[in-house]
């Protein structure tokens, strides 16, 4: 990976620099402890959301914090989670007497360090919860999914409930149900390089990597000879095998690049899947397309379903204002 700087260490600081430079009106960054917080006020008794997060996964999370989505985001290390540290100072300094979220993706270093930071929040007499994003179908065993495109998901449905006044029990559980009903894959069109590790050896131009997590984890490399629709078709069926999806279901897709790849050949993947659902008479009532959950910039893309209901469309059509998502 080539990245232009002149003190590497410190690409992370410069970078929360330039997001606040650039969006003054939306956010505010703290640093040491790092994190950003919505310059929107909120009221009093309000849910707090939080979010952390190794950073290499943008807008996943700081570009998902402001109005009607995250009170806070803690950017970490590369891939790394933030430390308790982080957490509890967002905590402390977001939190309106409603109670606190945290939306945390499944990975053992973000499971715990949340964990802790609610064990320390409760302590303090704060009410602290998390909900776990696991919709990664590459992975058969439920408990051991990574989290993926419903990350970003969770935290307009979890912004959006707590912008509309709902009590902390209540947007946990939607929160809880959206992620229930999401699920997500994704593929590699490169070999994954990780940060200082040196150069990587390419796929074929017949290849792909299939099954492929946001830090560098590895997929299946198989040859793909059926073009776009062959690529669909590897990624879409286990999602809809998984929940399973059925005709005449209202869903809302999310196709998310990873940061190498160009919109040109998201929308290919685009036409694809929306045949594809189509065949299966899945009615796609929402979605997104671009760089929404990435990984350093990596060839490939995630896709993410999640089967909509009218509470959790309302919440996803409710007003939200954040550097990266807004309407």
């Amino acid at each position: 990976m080539q990245c232009l700087t002149s003190n590497p260490g410190s690409a992370i600081t410069h970078s929360l620099r330039g997001m606040a430079l650039c969006h003054p009106d939306t956010i505010q960054v703290h640093f040491d402890p790092d994190y950003i917080e919505r310059t929107a006020p909120a009221p009093a008794g309000k849910v707090a959301v939080i979010s952390g997060s190794g950073s290499g996964h943008e807008p996943l999370p700081t570009g998902y914090v402001g109005l009607g989505m995250l009170d806070a985001a803690c950017p970490g290390p590369i891939f790394t989670s933030p430390s308790p540290v982080q957490l509890l100072a967002a905590v402390h300094s977001v939190n309106r007497g409603g109670g606190v979220l945290f939306i945390v993706k499944n990975y053992a270093g973000g499971v715990l360090n949340t964990d802790l930071t609610i064990e320390i929040a409760t302590q303090e007499g704060i009410e602290a919860r998390a909900v776990l994003v696991n919709d990664d179908v590459s992975i058969s065993e439920v408990a051991n999914r990574r989290g993926l495109g419903a990350a970003a998901l969770a935290c307009k449905i979890a912004g959006a409930a707590a912008e509309a006044g709902y009590s902390l029990r209540d947007v946990v559980e939607v929160t809880r149900r959206a992620v229930d009903v999401s699920r997500s894959m994704g593929v590699g069109t490169n070999l994954y390089t990780l940060p200082r590790n040196g150069p990587g050896v390419g796929l074929a131009d017949d290849s792909i990597e299939l099954g492929v997590g946001i830090h560098g984890e590895p997929g299946e490399v198989r040859p793909v000879r059926g073009g776009m629709q062959e690529i669909v078709n590897l990624l879409m069926q286990p999602i809809l095998d998984d929940l399973p999806y059925s005709a005449g279901e209202q869903v809302l897709l999310l196709i998310s690049g990873m940061g190498g790849t160009p919109p040109l050949e998201l929308y290919l993947l685009s036409e694809a899947t929306h045949e594809m659902l189509a065949s299966h008479c899945i009615q796609v009532e929402r979605q997104l397309v671009g760089n929404y959950v990435t990984s350093l910039g990596r060839g490939g893309y995630t896709i993410t379903l999640m089967k909509l209901d009218d509470e959790l469309l309302n919440l996803w059509d409710a007003p939200v204002h954040t550097p990266a998502l807004h309407w």
